[in-house]
């Protein structure tokens, strides 16, 4: 079929409404094909990772618990991150991300799903990862958890049950429910072993 394709109309202005942390809030006047000239008002973003950690032998997933305040709401989620450090590479910051989150190291890592969490409002872009062979590690040297990761927890939870969970509406969190399906897509498919390495060119990224 045919895929996503880079496209860029023209920006006649752009204008910063707001400035945050993380992200900022602009107004663009864009041209269309047709020369029509639109407002669009979005968030800038540097884009994240997210790992869905499996234990194979037990099959159970690790997975956060972590309050998230625009949605007045405690998460289930993935351990995730910003791609906030120029030039490093995708698949190591998945890596220091786990490291961080959970004190895990994995041994296979490959990519699971690629995507524009909310192409209508924010530039974000995400990239999910697959990471098996895991053994316990030490979180790198100098990271300490504030705001809200001083605060959340992390256990190990049934691969089925947290299927279950994203059928059910009981589990929310984009990165866990695309994550979790996507693996269990790949699982019924067999074609685990098919799935993209760690390192695998990100286009849209990239373009």
């Amino acid at each position: 079929m045919r895929g996503d394709q880079p496209m860029n109309w023209s920006v006649r202005s752009r204008e910063v409404l707001g400035e945050g942390h993380v992200s900022s809030f602009v107004n663009e006047e864009i041209e269309t094909p047709s020369g029509e000239v639109i407002r669009r008002q979005f968030l800038t973003h540097p884009g994240a990772v997210a790992v869905v950690a499996w234990r194979e032998d037990t099959d159970d997933i690790a997975v956060l618990r972590q309050y998230r305040h625009p949605v007045r709401s405690e998460l289930v989620e993935i351990p995730a991150g910003l791609l906030d450090l120029d030039g490093e590479p995708y698949v190591v910051a998945a890596q220091r991300e786990l490291a961080e989150e959970v004190a895990l190291a994995a041994e296979r890592w490959d990519v699971l799903v690629d995507i524009c969490s909310t192409p209508g409002a924010c530039e974000e872009t995400l990239r999910i990862f697959l990471a098996r062979d895991l053994s316990p590690t030490e979180r790198p040297d100098g990271f300490v958890l504030e705001g809200e990761e001083a605060h959340m927890t992390w256990d190990w939870q049934p691969r089925e049950e947290l299927v279950a969970a994203v059928l059910t509406g009981a589990v929310e969190s984009p990165s866990l429910v695309s994550g979790i399906l996507a693996l269990e897509t790949a699982r019924l498919r067999g074609t685990l072993d098919d799935l993209r390495p760690g390192d695998a060119p990100w286009p849209i990224r990239e373009r």
